[in-house]
């Protein structure tokens, strides 16, 4: 497996770039975000995932461990391939994925070109538990003495701004500045998310 490739960004092709490293010219498949980030001539490490079929090869590069780990569960999913996840990736953050998946956002999903809903609903089914959702919902201020409590008050109140009419990016900005602490409920949640949403 090549875990990573660092070296010097040279060339923006149509779909990714080139990285020279040891003289060699690796073609890398890349979301046009992290595309758009790098400035031809930089030194630039690029964390891959090596695709072997038997009528190809390919290396596709993130910018984090945590983007190719998000890459490779989105591959676990029945109905999607390398070039689907690519697509996933680049209509949707890392951060925006988990989010989407965690609040049963089909909506969001569906954004990435060629991401029906069926397939769309299969990925919230079956990537759901490999994300925490009370660290995905609060941005990994979760407290370790009440993880449930946490997750199901954060997450519930989510969800109910959502059913109220609010996006998933409005209702999750407003769920994470609520601050984290033991016993928290769902109302209290709401309560101070209503008031960030209305400082917005």
């Amino acid at each position: 497996m090549i875990a990573y490739i660092r070296g010097i960004f040279e060339e923006v092709t149509e779909d990714g770039i080139v990285v020279e490293a040891g003289g060699i010219g690796y073609g890398i498949a890349v979301p046009p975000s992290l595309a758009s980030e790098l400035t031809l001539g930089d030194e630039v490490k690029i964390y891959t995932y090596y695709q072997v079929a038997e009528d190809m090869q390919k290396l596709y590069g993130f910018a984090s461990r945590e983007d190719r780990r998000v890459f490779t569960l989105l591959l676990k999913v029945s109905g999607i391939g390398p070039r689907l996840a690519m697509s996933i990736m680049s209509a949707l953050t890392t951060d925006e994925l988990k989010i989407a998946v965690v609040t049963n956002d089909v909506k969001a999903l569906s954004r990435a070109p060629g991401l029906g809903k069926k397939t769309a609903e299969k990925l919230i089914l079956e990537l759901k538990d490999a994300f925490n959702a009370a660290e995905v919902i609060t941005g990994g201020s979760t407290p370790q003495s009440a993880p449930l409590v946490m997750d199901d008050a954060f997450s519930e109140a989510a969800q109910a701004l959502m059913a109220l009419g609010y996006s998933s990016s409005e209702a999750m900005k407003a769920v994470r500045q609520v601050e984290a602490r033991d016993a928290i409920t769902v109302d209290d949640v709401l309560q101070e998310a209503f008031r960030h949403l209305a400082a917005f």
